[in-house]
Order: C-alpha cells, then sequence, then structure tokens
C-alpha cells in the first residue's frame, strides 16, 4: 500500500518558516512546533528532517544566509577588504544576537555542529580562493595558512557583535584587511 505523496516544497516552506521566525525574533523563541505551524506542517514532518533546534536552523543558515561573494580586485588587499564588507554586511544583521544560543547548542549536537561547520566552510571559500590569487600572482608564499587568515578577518567581527556589542567602524575593516594582508606577505617575505 502506496503512502501519501512527498509534497516536494516541504522542506522549503519548513526552512523558510525558520529563517522568518529566526531573523524576526531570534534564536531562542523559535520552536519546532512554531516552525511547522507557520509552514502549514506537522511537527513530525519537521523532525524526520532535523531531529533538533540546532539542525533545523543551521540548515536554514545554509539555506538562506546571504553567500559570501567571489570579488577578485587584482590585489590580495582588495580582496580581502571587499570580503570583510560582505562579511560585516552578515554580522550587522540585528539577528545575528541570537546566534549565542545556536552556538550554545551545537556543544550538545554533534550532528548540526557537523553541519555548522560545512556551512562555515563553505562560506570560507572565498577568502581561501583570494589568497589562492594572491599565491598565483607572487603575493602570498605557497603555504599561506588560508583558514587562520579567514579567522583573522571575520574574528574580530563576531567578537564586537556578540562580545563587545558594538559597530565595527570602516576605518575598523580596513585595519582588519591590513593586518590579514601583513600577515599573510610579511610570511611570503620571510620565506623568500
Amino acid at each position: 500500500m502506496a503512502g501519501r505523496p512527498r509534497d516536494a516544497g516541504l522542506e522549503l516552506r519548513l526552512l523558510a518558516a525558520a529563517w522568518a521566525l529566526l531573523t524576526q525574533e531570534g534564536y531562542e523563541p523559535l520552536t519546532l512546533s512554531r516552525v511547522a505551524a507557520d509552514a502549514r506542517a506537522q511537527r513530525t514532518d519537521l523532525r524526520r528532517r532535523w531531529p533538533s533546534k540546532a539542525q533545523l536552523v543551521t540548515a536554514a543558515l545554509a539555506e538562506h544566509l546571504p553567500p559570501v561573494p567571489q570579488i577578485d580586485t587584482g590585489t590580495l588587499y582588495g580582496d580581502l577588504r571587499a570580503g570583510l564588507d560582505a562579511l560585516a554586511t552578515a554580522w550587522s544583521a540585528p539577528w545575528m544576537d541570537g546566534l549565542t544560543g545556536l552556538l550554545a547548542d551545537l556543544h550538545r549536537d554533534p550532528a548540526a555542529e557537523t553541519a555548522f561547520r560545512a556551512m562555515a566552510e563553505r562560506r570560507g571559500e572565498p577568502v581561501r580562493a583570494a589568497i589562492g590569487r594572491a599565491v598565483e600572482r607572487g603575493e602570498v608564499a605557497t603555504g599561506a595558512n588560508r583558514v587562520l587568515a579567514g579567522d583573522l578577518l571575520e574574528g574580530p567581527l563576531m567578537h564586537r557583535r556578540l562580545i563587545a556589542r558594538q559597530p565595527i567602524t570602516p576605518d575598523e575593516l580596513d585595519a582588519i584587511a591590513s593586518w590579514t594582508h601583513r600577515f599573510l606577505t610579511e610570511k611570503a617575505a620571510a620565506d623568500a
């Protein structure tokens, strides 16, 4: 006996409902019951796909978080600075404050943490690509630590938003880009 036909748009509706709640109210008030109701679905539909709130929110972030664009300005500093603008826009969104709850839940949910790390890895690709182009141009040594460079760019944005609770200025973004550029290029000069 065949079951009910699968609703092709259900997953997209669930993710859209989760994203809407996350961006409008934050992580803490978001519940699986509310997401299911807003998506005109059953809570069991949600649980079959994402057994936890952290897994659902991570999937919603992966689906709806604006991508970090691939920007090729022709110079490492220009690429770093352009990437910082995109990251700063994301980190300045009002709903970002709610991510502290998600980060705490990731510690208790290995599947959500794995999915979150994969999403973060994908979002870091434009910075790694920019450094790869800089290596090809000879601006940076082949062994440049691309992951740490990404952390140097995004870490201050995250800290300023979640810990210091203050906006970041364009001058500070310039300084972050300069520090990261110096980190990458001074190592190249020392290795030469």
